[in-house]
């Protein structure tokens, strides 16, 4: 490695800004809260708090999609991955967005035209409504507590750039600030408000993740092969290995099935990930739900192509040595590019981009798990579908501010971890529990209630189990308890054995029971494929 490469990172992080860092980041959190208090005004209906009054249009809404799936883990975690894996870090890149097509083409439109609010709503239309909602509600809680784990150790990784401060207390304090700030757009806005940080979030991040990458290129003479060739050249010895299969996966059979299992659950997990599928009912019609996928598909397209030159510039511009030893480690890759391209005033933004990106995720993460605690468990099993707006509204907030606690929590204990790797562990949550669950539901006829419960509840406690009990856990030194060893599962992540058990059990349950309603399955094949009735229900 380039030692005068090494000298001007370093120098640069002494010039780190913090006053000016942190201005920026209050600016945003500022104006997003005006929009949102003034959102909220229209937040009167459980329609409101959950749906935003199902009043953006397409485009908006296919904005806001991309927001929320462009989380933490797409800007700070892979492009740390691939500035120090090279292709194998791509490979998250590539994962997520196949993932995102798996998702469109096969379950969001489809559930939309089905359901009012949430997955249990499609699970209760043609199955048996108390323990579906509550099986629904206990697997949305869970894969929402999983992703926003990512999200609030991204934001403790990002604070010694920030601040210049290192220390355990630090990242904490800046843990908690995200988790209050994301606690007050949810109780205030509901998902309009959310919807609108969502949007600005997803232009501000595009929009820098744009300037770096024409950054970069211009740099190298808008050469691709010239910025992959520095950055081979600043990886020393391992540097040929970044434009190769195998940095990261390729070592030996282990680290193969721990690719195949992670990108098994990339492309399976995001069509389970309830945060994300919540958004198409923010729609008022099924045509305003596809143009919302054509907008999103164009730019979470757009932004992974960006991440393959912010990777490999922060590779050849900073160096995978400085970024290694770098507060926060992989995930300052980004940051860390921006400050030897711009210095104090670029990192300035792009950490304010960054915390913006957590604050967004984390707002629509919970309210999804809020809404479906209120919605499937308080309106339906214990009110038993009596109408009572203003209560569920009232218990969506008060969960919300359970689950803001929680995860504040749970994001100071995990907040060395790789933000990439915590989000992969969320997919294959959503993958083995929810993903079975809904095609089943959608596709096959004979499908009953004692599958749903057998998928849901047997795919959550298989992939959770494995998770305790791998390597991602405990037994290494990247691990959640580095000093304990009870790794008896050696993929670090499950999906490539816990997804295939979930279908499993999930035809088990159905075959084993003899329920079958086929009037309300065949009035939702209709409805689910042709939007039918759709606009009626959802509008009650």
């Amino acid at each position: 490695m380039d030692a005068g490469t090494l000298t001007l990172a370093d120098a640069a992080l002494t010039e780190v800004n913090p006053i000016l860092n942190i201005s920026i980041f209050g600016l945003f959190v500022a104006i997003t809260l005006v929009i949102v208090l003034r959102a909220s005004r229209n937040t009167k209906t459980a329609a409101d708090y959950y749906a935003a009054g199902r009043a953006f249009s397409g485009p908006q809404n296919g904005i806001a999609i991309a927001g929320d799936y462009l989380s933490a883990a797409s800007f700070l975690g892979i492009c740390g991955a691939i500035a120090l894996y090279g292709y194998d870090g791509f490979l998250y890149s590539i994962g997520f967005l196949v993932a995102w097509l798996v998702a469109l083409l096969l379950v969001a439109e489809l559930l939309r035209n089905t359901g009012k609010y949430t997955m249990g709503d499609v699970l209760a239309f043609r199955m048996r409504q108390r323990p579906v909602r509550a099986a629904a509600a206990i697997s949305t809680l869970a894969v929402s507590f999983f992703y926003l784990l990512a999200q609030m150790a991204g934001g403790g990784g990002l604070v010694n750039l920030l601040l210049g401060i290192e220390g355990a207390v630090a990242q904490s304090v800046v843990i908690a600030v995200v988790g209050v700030v994301m606690i007050i757009y949810v109780l205030i806005g509901g998902m309009r408000g959310t919807t609108w940080v969502q949007i600005i979030k997803a232009v501000l991040l595009i929009a820098g993740a744009f300037v770096m990458t024409v950054w970069v290129l211009a740099l190298h003479g808008f050469n691709l092969s010239e910025l992959l060739a520095q950055a081979v050249e600043q990886g020393g010895e391992n540097g040929e290995a970044l434009l190769a299969p195998g940095a990261q996966y390729g070592i030996d059979a282990m680290t193969r099935l721990n690719f195949l299992s992670l990108g098994i659950a990339l492309v399976l997990g995001t069509a389970g990930l309830p945060h994300v599928l919540m958004r198409f009912y923010t729609v008022p019609t099924a045509k305003e739900a596809r143009r919302s996928v054509v907008w999103a598909i164009v730019l979470i397209g757009v932004f992974y192509l960006f991440t393959l030159v912010l990777g490999y510039g922060a590779g050849a511009l900073v160096g995978p040595e400085t970024i290694e030893g770098a507060p926060g480690g992989p995930n300052s890759a980004a940051p860390l590019l921006a400050l030897a391209l711009g210095g104090p005033i670029l990192l300035g933004f792009i950490a304010a981009v960054a915390f913006a990106t957590i604050l967004a995720v984390v707002a629509g993460l919970t309210i999804t798990a809020s809404a479906s605690f209120a919605h499937d468990v308080y309106a339906n099993l214990i009110r038993k579908g009596a109408e009572d707006k203003v209560g569920e509204v009232r218990v969506a907030r008060i969960t919300a501010l359970v689950i803001g606690a929680v995860s504040i929590v749970g994001g100071i204990l995990a907040r060395d971890q790789n933000v990439a790797f915590l989000v992969a562990l969320a997919f294959a949550v959503a993958a083995s529990a929810n993903l079975p669950t809904i095609l089943y539901s959608l596709f096959w006829k004979r499908f009953n209630t004692s599958g749903a419960l057998w998928s849901i509840y047997g795919g959550l406690a298989i992939t959770i189990t494995l998770i305790v009990f791998s390597p991602a856990v405990s037994g290494s030194e990247t691990a959640m308890l580095p000093n304990a060893d009870f790794a008896i599962f050696p993929l670090s992540n499950p999906g490539l054995v816990s997804i295939p058990l979930s279908f499993l059990l999930g035809w088990l349950g159905t075959v084993l029971s003899k329920e079958h309603n086929a009037k309300k399955q065949a009035e939702m094949e209709v409805r689910s494929l042709t939007g039918v009735g759709a606009e009626k229900a959802v509008s009650h």
